[in-house]
């Protein structure tokens, strides 16, 4: 039997199929996209509020990006060139002093993120350790440690 899709080639031996006419491709390539530096800051905005949410691919799929965008963008967003730029104004590569200026701070944030998480751990470990002494000192058969 021969299939319902016809297929037809070119005289530059490539094949056409008569049933890709209407598919996503049709019309060639797309051309690429270009967002302002404005658009760019709302995407990374709702991009980490969707990663709170554990949502960050679903919200890259359905708005037709990548990752690396975000990881790109971040940057100088990050260093402050991305701020207060107009649409079409160019945002050029950072300097030297940007781009470590961006560095520091991320590290910065990850840094206090750290501390507070190992804050919190070390109040919960105090109180663990109250509750466990006073729960002992209600036990009269445990022998008690002599050092305190």
């Amino acid at each position: 039997m021969s299939s319902p899709v016809l297929s037809a080639v070119r005289e530059d031996s490539a094949v056409s199929s008569s049933s890709s006419s209407s598919g996503p491709r049709a019309g060639g390539p797309r051309p690429r996209r270009s967002f302002t530096p404005v658009q760019k800051l709302e995407f990374l905005t709702a991009y980490e509020d969707a990663c709170e949410n554990n949502e960050g691919g679903a919200f890259l799929r359905r708005e037709g990006l990548y990752s690396s965008q975000m990881t790109e963008w971040r940057r100088p967003r990050d260093s402050g060139v991305l701020a207060g730029k107009k649409a079409g104004e160019t945002i050029g590569k950072l300097t030297a002093e940007q781009a470590e200026n961006a560095r520091l701070r991320r590290h910065l944030e990850v840094s206090e993120s750290r501390l507070k998480k190992t804050e919190a751990a070390l109040e919960l470990m105090g109180k663990l350790q109250a509750f466990l002494e006073s729960a002992s000192e209600d036990m009269p058969d445990v022998p008690r440690s002599k050092i305190r």
